[in-house]
């Protein structure tokens, strides 16, 4: 064989290896996306839950009302019947309670100690109306101190407590009813209403943090500052 021909064979060898090494590239390709896809997968999974506890906390415990609260409450012979008046985070009662609910369920996280102390209400203040024809506005620690209030009443606690804590709070009126909301600004979207609030509802025993009942939401409200 000449040297041309060499270098023919040659040339014909190499460009079979280079089919060859193409084909195996075409052929791989779509499994190395598909394993690159599964990986991008893992890392989200991974990385997700931890940034999203971050950024979301829960609640790791709700303690029950007799764990946080004194033994003894005394209570004030004239209670003011105005919203305002009776909104008192700095009495030490709420205070005291206030800061146990949120050191007991959570670390140094304002939405997580905001959810604690809703969560607090929620499941330990029972709702019982007024009487028919009669409205009376218990002070927080009378409704702490009896387990028991009606909406307006139940709401007042709430704000005190939610405020006790460093929290923003107004209450919100509506035809026959009342509720609060409160300013985190830090907190999730899902969490707020298109104002900018978050809406709280105890006496809503299924509703989660930042929901009210579907039939409230697009009610007429007006608005008080505590």
């Amino acid at each position: 064989m000449n040297p041309e021909d060499i270098r023919k064979e040659a040339e014909e060898i190499s460009r079979e290896l280079e089919k060859t090494k193409e084909d195996i590239r075409k052929k791989a390709s779509p499994l190395w996306w598909i394993l690159a896809a599964v990986l991008a997968l893992l890392i989200i999974l991974m990385i997700v839950p931890f940034y999203g506890v971050k950024l979301d906390p829960e609640p790791k415990n709700i303690p029950a009302i007799d764990d946080v609260l004194p033994s003894e409450i005394s209570l004030s012979e004239n209670v003011s019947q105005n919203y305002q008046d009776l909104v008192n985070p700095l009495d030490p009662v709420i205070k005291q309670t206030s800061d146990k609910i949120a050191s007991l369920s959570c670390t140094e996280n304002k939405i997580c100690q905001a959810k604690a102390v809703y969560y607090f209400v929620r499941d330990n203040i029972e709702y019982v109306s007024d009487p028919i024809n009669s409205e009376y506005l218990e002070e927080p620690r009378e409704v702490l101190a009896t387990k028991a209030g009606d909406c307006e009443s139940g709401t007042i606690l709430l704000a005190s407590m939610i405020e006790a804590i460093g929290v923003d709070a107004q209450m919100v009126f509506i035809p026959g009813h009342a509720f609060l909301r409160i300013k985190l600004a830090n907190a999730r979207n899902k969490y707020k209403q298109p104002d900018g609030w978050i809406y709280l509802d105890w006496t809503c025993k299924t509703c989660d943090f930042g929901e009210i009942p579907y039939q409230n939401v697009d009610k007429i409200k007006t608005f008080t500052d505590v």
